[in-house]
Parts: C-alpha cells; structure tokens; sequence
C-alpha cells in the first residue's frame, strides 16, 4: 500500500510538473498595439492580476506596423489594438477579426462596434497644445478658426515652431485629416497656412509633446488628448485646449484576430476591455476616457460629453471608413494634402 502510494504521489508530481508547463504555453496572449504601455499599464495590471495563468506578450507599435503585424499569416497575434480606425475596420471586412460572443458584447453601444467583432474601447478627444510663452506674443487658439487666424497673422512667431501628424506615416494622422476635411470646408485652408508656417511633421503624440517641453514647437495640432492631458499634468509649461467649434473624438479599437494562436486568452482580455471593471480601470487610473456609462470616474465619456457639449464629434464606426483605406482614395486625398502644404512626396 505504501508502495503504491508512494507511485501515485510520483506520478502525480510529474503530471504536474509537466502539466503547469504546458499550461502556461497554452495561456500566453500576444497583443500588437499603437497603444503606449506606459498609458494602458494600469488596465494590463489588473488583468494580470486576475488571470495570474496567462503570460501576457504586449507589443507597442505604430498604427501602420500594428496593420502589417495582424497581417502576418505566419506569426499572427491574439489581440489586436489600434487608433488607426479606417484600418482596423478594413482588417474585420477582410475577415481577419473573430465575432466575439459575450454579455458584454451584447451590452456594448451599437455605436463603439462593428459586427460584433471590432469595438472601440477608448472616447479620446483630439486636441490643441502649445506652450504657455505662446501667450504673450498672441491670444491662445481656441476653435479651428483661431489657429488659422494665428497662422495668418502670426506667421513671424509661429514659422517653424508649429507640429502635428504625418498623414502619410501615421495612420491615425491620415484618420483625423481625413475627418477634418469632412466636417470644416477650411479644413484645405488650414492645412496650407501650416504649410506656409513651415509646419513640422511627427508620427507619435508623445514626440510632438517632447518637442513642445523642449521649446523646439510652440503649437501642436490634432494631438491625443489622452497623451496630452497626461504629459500636461506634469508639464505645467504645455496647455491643452479641447477646441470650442469641434472636437474630434478617436476610439481605440480592438478584436480577437481570426488566426489567433491562443483563442482563450485573446477573448477574455477584450472581454475584460468592455467589462464594468476594465472601463472602471480606463476611467480612473488613464486619461483613455471609458465608454460606458455605468462607471464614475474623471475620465469618461459622458464626463467629456458634459464639460464640452455638443462639439464633440466622435468619428462614427461605419462602412464609410472603409472609404479612407481605399488605395486610389487615399493617393488622392495625400497628393492634394501634399499640393496644399507644399511638400513634395518622397
């Protein structure tokens, strides 16, 4: 009896040992996202500290390489995360995302998904930054219509020292100049008075908030008012103005890619975004602003809706994105982007 006792606990011993490994390999969850970790690594946390079994892989890409990573048939992620909008509905209509069955999905506003599959997680106002000596040389913009008076009027002070995105290498960059071309017919004259000030063009927010520390820019245009409000909390020297006619609002969108290798871990991570608990997360411990309208905090939607009004204007998950990532479109839209600010393309 003692013997046989003695193989059991042995047996039992090496299943478990080999059993945790390869538990553990089953249970690791890779996720691309155009999403600094430093922003979202409260959300991370928790659900690390919930799902303690899966061994979490984060990436931190640009918009465009979070498109050709989720592209990759050989190596495809789990979970994919991306403010580039128009793109990430282009890889759902071409059936690279899995539909997701859930409560939450169910309980998710029509308007933050599409076909049960994309959703978009995050209400982030895009917005106006600029250094605070901007002040004594001219009044502050406060509406589209003011940063183009000041780009006109201004021009002496504001030469070179204005940045915003690339449309051409930021896929989130094309998203808001496209919008801004739809909702303002000055949109066109905007852009050719930045180019006329020699605007400066980045691919990230947070090199654009680097450059206005460093007193290298004065005002940045269609920042992230997520990284904004953030950096501005302890950088008293950058303002941020949410503008006064219109202010767009960017979702961050995420799904479960088709091909995920571990299927398991990738829904119950987007679950987790759309949970009470997640967005009780983003609400409170990010400048990400929660969708939902069941969770109390300083950063939600219903929040931002409140101190701003009716100027926000979310950019609408729909088929007309798919629009914007048209090849012959987009060529179009970017050599008249290009025409108007003057620079040639590469």
């Amino acid at each position: 009896m003692k013997r046989r006792l003695q193989v059991m606990l042995g047996l039992a011993l090496w299943l478990g040992l080999f059993g945790t490994g390869t538990a553990r390999a089953a249970e690791k969850l890779i996720i691309e996202a155009a999403l600094d970790r430093q922003i979202v690594d409260p959300v991370l946390d928790a659900f690390a500290a919930e799902n303690p079994q899966i061994d979490l892989d984060y990436r931190d890409r640009s918009t465009l390489e979070v498109d050709q990573r989720a592209r990759d048939r050989d190596s495809p992620p789990d979970v994919v995360i991306s403010s580039a909008m128009p793109w990430q509905l282009a890889l759902s209509n071409e059936g690279m995302a899995q539909p997701l069955d859930a409560p939450e999905v169910d309980q998710w506003p029509a308007w933050a998904k599409w076909r049960n599959e994309v959703f978009g997680f995050t209400f982030e106002p895009v917005v106006m930054a600029y250094r605070l000596e901007l002040a004594s040389h001219m009044p502050p913009p406060e509406t589209h219509r003011d940063l183009l008076d000041l780009l006109t009027h201004y021009r002496y002070w504001l030469d070179g020292r204005v940045v915003s995105y690339s449309p051409r290498e930021s896929g989130v960059g094309y998203t808001l100049s496209q919008q801004d071309a739809r909702y303002t017919p000055r949109a066109w004259d905007l852009i050719a008075a930045m180019g006329a000030a020699n605007i400066n063009l980045e691919t990230t927010t947070q090199r654009m908030l680097a450059g206005l520390s460093e007193g290298r820019y004065w005002l940045g245009y269609n920042l992230l008012g997520s990284y904004a409000m953030l950096w501005a909390q302890t950088h008293p020297d950058i303002i941020v103005q949410v503008p006064n006619d219109y202010s767009l609002v960017l979702m961050r969108m995420a799904f479960v890619h088709r091909d995920a290798p571990h299927p398991a871990a990738a829904r119950r991570f987007v679950r987790f975004l759309l949970s009470r608990r997640g967005q009780h997360i983003l609400a409170g411990q990010t400048p990400l602003f929660s969708v939902r309208d069941d969770v109390i905090g300083p950063y939600t939607a219903q929040r931002l809706r409140d101190q701003v009004g009716d100027h926000l204007y979310p950019i609408p998950i729909n088929a007309t994105l798919l629009a914007f990532v048209d090849p012959l479109r987009r060529d179009a839209f970017l050599r008249r982007w290009d025409r108007e600010i003057q620079i040639l393309s590469e």
